[in-house]
């Protein structure tokens, strides 16, 4: 396992990251399973476990505490807020009310004292950086969280909270959680260039562009993965933007099979190798998924397979740009954008 420092933190991470999404009834996967995914992950020397209050409406975070029960000193442990949980039009959101109210929500279900990372899930348009600052601040002094972090947000909103954070006395988000692979590479032109410039660790999400990555896509199979039952539009192939996603694949399989390489590996080490990236978040459902992704802690890509990735998905291109999660609201709905 690759260890890096988490920003300008002195925390030292695993640069795998065990994301715990799939633990409960996203992934329908039991407590038992849960606890022997984390036993696994420790073992190999991940020590940074991620979940958020959202997956499973608090079942993951749930099943997280169960599992890391008694050695909660040797892990770095990131929850998220501020996604909906449930139809409460204030459970949700950056404002200090709701924040202070959920991280005690989270750690009850941790069954801990604080987390060492607290991450804001989304940008929440409708409060201010002073105010979402200020309360993760206060919290911060209260130990209740060590650091805390972004997560998906537009590179112009990366720079407005550290210039909040500066002018308003306030402490800063120390990382940024973007999603980033082979196949979505978009954030190399605008949000890594800002982590690098303000010093912020870097965790990404869905290495594997949600199952696209993993080896079990090829031309010629039924697309029968765990994503693609409940996203369907994602995987099907009369979609242009699908299309070029497993044309791509077809072409990086025979780049992994030249290195002799797995999907897994080529996808992980890919995202690893950029220098604005801490580690990759790995969300595995079962035991043999885990020890797939493991199997990449420490692949190195040479430079010859990095520029053959670079000729087949251009660097800064999203091949399904209507799936980027930082998109400037106004582009989404036009009543934003007209008078």
């Amino acid at each position: 396992m690759q260890y890096r420092t988490l920003g300008r933190t002195g925390v030292q991470v695993s640069s795998l990251v065990l994301g715990a999404m799939n633990f409960g009834k996203i992934g329908r996967t039991t407590q038992d399973e849960a606890t022997a995914i984390v036993d696994a992950a420790l073992e190999a020397g991940i020590n940074l476990i991620d979940t958020a209050d959202m997956y499973g409406d608090g079942e993951s975070e749930e099943m997280v505490g169960k599992a890391i029960a008694g050695r909660r000193d040797d892990i770095v442990l990131a929850t998220k807020a501020g996604m909906p949980m449930g139809e409460e039009r204030n459970h949700r959101g950056g404002s200090r009310r709701w924040l202070v109210t959920e991280l005690d929500n989270s750690l009850r279900r941790l069954g801990v004292d604080h987390v060492d990372l607290y991450q804001l899930h989304r940008w929440d348009p409708t409060t201010s950086d002073e105010e979402t600052l200020s309360a993760l601040t206060d919290l911060q002094r209260a130990g209740k969280i060590r650091y805390f972090g972004s997560s998906t947000f537009p590179a112009h909103r990366i720079v407005q909270a550290q210039w909040a954070a500066r002018d308003h006395h306030l402490s800063r988000y120390v990382t940024e959680q973007p999603s980033y692979s082979i196949l979505q590479r978009g954030i190399e032109s605008h949000v890594l260039p800002v982590t690098e410039e303000y010093g912020l660790g870097v965790l990404v999400w869905s290495p594997l562009a949600s199952g696209w990555l993993s080896g079990a896509i090829r031309e010629g199979r039924e697309i029968a993965t765990n994503r693609s039952a409940f996203m369907p539009r994602r995987f099907d192939t009369s979609i242009p933007s699908n299309r070029a996603r497993l044309d791509a694949v077809e072409r990086l399989a025979e780049v992994a099979d030249a290195a002799g390489l797995t999907m897994i590996q080529l996808a992980l080490g890919f995202v690893t190798a950029h220098p604005a990236v801490t580690s990759a978040i790995i969300g595995p459902r079962t035991l043999d998924h885990l020890r797939s992704h493991l199997a990449a802690a420490d692949t190195v890509l040479p430079a010859d397979v990095l520029d053959a990735i670079d000729a087949i998905v251009a660097p800064g291109l999203d091949l399904a740009p209507d799936e980027k999660h930082d998109t400037p609201p106004s582009l989404l709905d036009p009543s934003l954008r007209r008078r």
